[in-house]
């Protein structure tokens, strides 16, 4: 069957010189990058919290530009930003004084009643996105949920059988109980079944997506542009219009999930900007509010109208604090000249990586876009995870084999080089 190909290097735009950034730190080769810098340790007993996750050694206890500091002291070049979520980086002038704005207003009333920052950050994701609405909620996965439940409410207007929702194989869109049901990842799933019934995970390709696509039971089908937790795979534009052609024909809402590779991290506002095509819905999260916890789900008029009051609700969602601070997030990330800077960074970027390749002869596989890329490593990912933080890059796996790099949106050219000379070291 045919593959949907993957999009393995972005380097249709030549890099322009860029204004030049202070001088890296220097260092002599396999040393770290080290700071003299004294630091308080604030550290308390983990024991309290609950241990769901597999964390590094040591405490994070400061930001600075694209660094992060630990309590020894110890410097660390960030090429994960928070899982994609610190697209400015670390004490952003503009962020910070912003923050300290809201705080100085209102922080919370509840959706009960009306409140500006949300009626202007809605309107100004309308005005540069395909949408008419927008719903506010706390985090991706929400907003996945969301979307599942606005495309089963519109879908039923059409059929009384039309409820499925359909993904992709390599999927990742949460770990809630319908967004699970939606991530190709067995063993997150196993331990929680029965996961929600009426979402499955079709092969991705044409030929399967066809036959899977029924008409007449499928409520929509969710898809990420560029799949960041099923190891960067950045789906081909030819593809991604078969199946906005294919969905619209069979009156299936199309949902890009835009939570990782969204607002400004492939070059483009919107990942979906460089395909040509404009889905139903659309979510967002990780990089929307700076860092607070925020989500949003874009969608058109004609799912819109369909949604009634009592539908659907968040305690939390568009609060006055973290709408501002998205809003000033927003203006960030929407400016040209920031990702122009991103496209043109990304395809230099991918083209050193093409080199780290050749030069150590331990890469499969570089896939990636903007500042979003993934290494198929010979051996194990989380290894080399490892041996980059001793030498003080921050980076992060997709996987078992596939090394992920996030970097702030920005990171200097001059940064990149940093970060890529580690790497090939750790190569």
């Amino acid at each position: 069957m045919a593959q949907a190909p993957e999009l393995m290097l972005d380097t249709n735009t030549e890099p322009t010189p860029l204004t030049p950034a202070p001088a890296p730190i220097q260092r002599a080769a396999g040393q770290p990058l080290v700071a003299d810098v004294a630091v308080t340790s604030t550290r308390q007993s983990p024991d309290a919290v609950l241990a769901t996750y597999k964390r590094a050694p040591g405490e994070i206890v400061r930001g600075e530009g694209v660094y992060l500091v630990d309590s020894d002291g110890k410097r660390y070049l960030d090429f994960v930003s928070g899982i994609a979520v610190n697209a400015l980086g670390y004490g952003d002038p503009g962020l910070v004084a912003t923050l300290h704005a809201a705080a100085e207003g209102l922080v919370h009333v509840s959706n009960l009643y009306e409140t500006a920052p949300a009626a202007k950050l809605a309107a100004a994701l309308v005005e540069r996105s395909f949408a008419d609405k927008v719903f506010f909620c706390n985090s991706g996965a929400e907003a996945n949920e969301g979307a599942f439940k606005f495309a089963r409410r519109w879908a039923r207007t059409i059929g009384e059988v039309k409820h499925e929702i359909v993904a992709l194989r390599g999927a990742f869109h949460g770990r809630l109980f319908a967004t699970l049901a939606a991530t190709d990842r067995p063993a997150y799933r196993l331990p929680f079944r029965p996961l929600a019934p009426g979402i499955s995970i079709s092969e991705r390709n044409l030929e399967d997506l066809a036959a899977t696509l029924d008409a007449e039971t499928v409520a929509a089908l969710i898809v990420e542009p560029v799949q960041g937790e099923g190891g960067v795979r950045v789906l081909d534009g030819g593809f991604i219009r078969e199946l906005r052609a294919m969905t619209k024909e069979r009156r299936i809402a199309l949902i890009f999930d835009e939570i990782q590779c969204g607002l400004g991290r492939t070059g483009t506002l919107f990942a979906y900007e460089r395909f040509g095509v404009e889905p139903d819905i659309l979510t967002l999260a990780k990089p929307l509010a700076g860092g607070l916890p925020m989500g949003a789900i874009l969608v058109t008029d004609e799912i819109a109208q369909t949604i009634k009051a009592g539908d659907h609700g968040t305690t939390f969602g568009g609060g006055p604090f973290v709408s501002s601070v998205a809003l000033h997030v927003l203006d960030r990330l929407s400016d040209p000249a920031l990702l122009a800077t991103v496209r043109e960074n990304g395809a230099w970027l991918g083209r050193q990586l093409e080199e780290v390749a050749r030069r150590t002869g331990r890469v499969r596989a570089i896939r990636g876009v903007g500042y979003m890329w993934g290494i198929d490593i010979m051996g194990s990912a989380s290894h080399v995870v490892e041996a980059a933080r001793e030498l003080g890059l921050l980076t992060c796996t997709a996987g078992e084999c596939t090394v992920r790099l996030l970097p702030p949106l920005v990171t200097t050219r001059e940064e990149l080089a940093v970060g890529i000379d580690v790497l090939e070291q750790v190569l």
